[in-house]
C-alpha cells in the first residue's frame, strides 16, 4: 500500500517533465517555422502551391506531364533557395551630415557597409526606409576587408520628424522567390524644423532681472516701493512704516509697485477647425516658432502649450524639435477659447500671452479666449490668414490681433504693436 502511494505522484512529476519539454520542442519547432516562412514571397508560395498540386493531380490522374512539371519546378524552388546561401555579417554604419534642417533645405546622409571578416560576401540588395517611403541600394560582391559607401538625399518639404533606418540586409534571387532580410543599425531621426524669421527692435515681454519691471498694478506687499497708506485689516505687519505712524498717530504701511517676472507664454491652437487650408496651420507653427525664438534671445522664460500637451521649450533647438512634431489635434480637445482657458489655469503668473491660429477662429471665440488669459497678462494674439498682401492690426477687448498673410508680415506686424 505504501509502495503504491509512493510511485504515483513520481509518474505524475515524469509526465509533467515530459509536457514541458514537449512544449519547450514545439515552441522552438514553432519559430523556426516562422522563420523558414518569413524568407518565402508570394511567388514562391504560388510556386509551392502548384508543385504540390502538380504532383498530387499528377499521381492520382497518371498525368506524366503534370509530374515533369512538378521536378521543373520544384528543381526552380531548390536553385533559388540556393541564393540565400551565404554570409551578410556587413558592419553598417549610417550617418547624416546634419539631424536638424529646416523645411526645403537638402539632407544628405551616407551609408558605409564594410566586409570585416576573412571571406568574401556575395552581391546583396540593401533596403534603407525613410519616413513613409524606403532607399534601394544594390552592393556588389565585398572581398574581405573592403568597403562601399552609398550617398542619398532625404526629402525635407514638409516639416516633420523624418525617421532613417533601420537598414535592412536583403539577400534573395532574381526572381523574387525568396528574400532573407537582416536588419543592421539603429534608425536615425531627423527633423525638419519649420521656417522662421529672425526680427530684432523692441522686446515683446518684460525685463528679466532681479527685481523684474514695475508695473502699473499696486500692490501691498512687492519689492518696488511706491508709498505709504493707512493700515487694512491684514495688512503684513512687517511693512509698517513705524517712523510715519509716529508722527501722525496713524498707523501707517508701505505700499508698492507690483513687480513681475518675465513669464513668456505661447498658445499655438492646433486644431483643424481654427485654419482654412493646411499651409494656414504651417504658417501658425512658424510664427509660434519666430516668436519663441525671439523670447529666448531676450533670456526670457518660454512655455509653448498646444491643445493636449505643453511642448519643450527650454532652449532654441528643443522648441524646434517640439515645433517639428505638431500636428492637427482631435476635435473634443476644442480650439483657441478651450486653449487659453488652460493656459489661465497652469500658467496663471504670466507676463506676456501670445496666441496664434489660423483665419478660420471667429471673433467671438478670440474675443473669449482673450477674456480667458490670466489677470495682469499682456495680451497678443497672432492669426494667419493665406493670401493677406499686408499685416492687419485691430483690438479685441484689452489684446492686440494681428493678421499675417506670410511669414515675412510677422516683423512688421509686431513693431505696429510695439509702435
Amino acid at each position: 500500500m505504501s509502495q503504491g502511494t509512493i510511485a504515483a505522484p513520481g509518474a505524475g512529476e515524469q509526465e509533467a517533465g515530459w509536457r514541458d519539454v514537449a512544449a519547450v520542442v514545439g515552441a522552438r519547432v514553432l519559430r523556426r517555422m516562422q522563420l523558414i516562412a518569413s524568407v518565402v514571397r508570394p511567388l514562391g508560395w504560388t510556386l509551392l502551391a502548384l508543385t504540390v498540386l502538380f504532383w498530387i493531380t499528377g499521381a492520382l490522374l497518371g498525368w506524366r506531364e503534370l509530374i515533369m512539371a512538378a521536378w521543373m519546378l520544384g528543381l526552380v524552388l531548390l536553385i533559388c533557395a540556393a541564393f540565400l546561401i551565404g554570409r551578410t555579417t556587413y558592419d553598417v554604419s549610417l550617418d547624416l551630415a546634419r539631424t536638424r534642417v529646416v523645411v526645403g533645405e537638402r539632407a544628405i546622409g551616407a551609408l558605409t557597409l564594410a566586409n570585416r571578416s576573412s571571406r568574401a560576401i556575395l552581391p546583396s540588395r540593401v533596403v534603407l526606409p525613410v519616413g513613409s517611403g524606403r532607399g534601394d541600394f544594390s552592393v556588389q560582391r565585398l572581398a574581405a576587408g573592403e568597403e562601399a559607401e552609398e550617398l542619398f538625399a532625404i526629402p525635407t518639404q514638409r516639416r516633420g520628424v523624418v525617421k532613417v533606418g533601420p537598414v535592412s540586409i536583403v539577400r534573395g534571387d532574381p526572381l523574387g522567390v525568396f528574400e532573407r532580410a537582416h536588419r543592421r543599425d539603429d534608425p536615425v531621426d531627423l527633423y525638419v524644423h519649420p521656417k522662421t524669421v529672425l526680427f530684432g527692435g523692441q522686446s515683446l515681454g518684460f525685463l528679466r532681472d532681479l527685481e523684474g519691471l514695475p508695473a502699473a498694478d499696486l500692490s501691498r506687499d512687492d519689492v518696488s516701493f511706491h508709498a505709504l497708506l493707512e493700515y487694512q485689516p491684514g495688512d503684513d505687519l512687517r511693512h509698517v512704516h513705524w517712523r510715519s505712524t509716529a508722527r501722525t498717530g496713524t498707523m501707517m504701511v508701505r505700499q508698492f509697485e507690483e513687480t513681475r517676472r518675465s513669464h513668456f507664454v505661447i498658445g499655438l491652437s492646433r486644431s483643424r477647425g481654427d485654419y482654412r487650408t493646411d499651409d494656414e496651420l504651417e504658417l501658425a507653427v512658424s510664427v509660434a516658432g519666430s516668436i519663441g525664438l525671439r523670447a529666448l534671445r531676450d533670456s526670457q522664460r518660454v512655455d509653448v502649450r498646444v491643445q493636449g500637451r505643453e511642448l519643450a521649450s527650454g532652449t532654441g533647438k528643443r522648441l524646434l524639435d517640439s515645433l517639428s512634431m505638431v500636428e492637427p489635434s482631435k476635435p473634443r480637445e476644442g480650439g483657441i477659447a478651450d486653449l487659453a482657458g488652460v493656459l489661465a489655469a497652469t500658467m496663471p503668473l504670466a507676463s506676456v500671452v501670445v496666441l496664434v491660429c489660423g483665419s478660420s477662429t471667429r471673433s467671438e471665440d478670440l474675443r473669449q479666449a482673450c477674456s480667458r488669459l490670466p489677470f495682469g497678462a499682456k495680451a497678443l494674439a497672432v492669426v494667419v490668414q493665406s493670401g493677406l498682401e499686408q499685416p492687419a492690426l485691430r483690438r479685441i477687448a484689452e489684446a492686440d490681433v494681428v493678421t499675417v498673410g506670410a511669414l515675412d508680415q510677422l516683423p512688421l506686424a509686431l513693431q505696429k504693436v510695439l509702435a
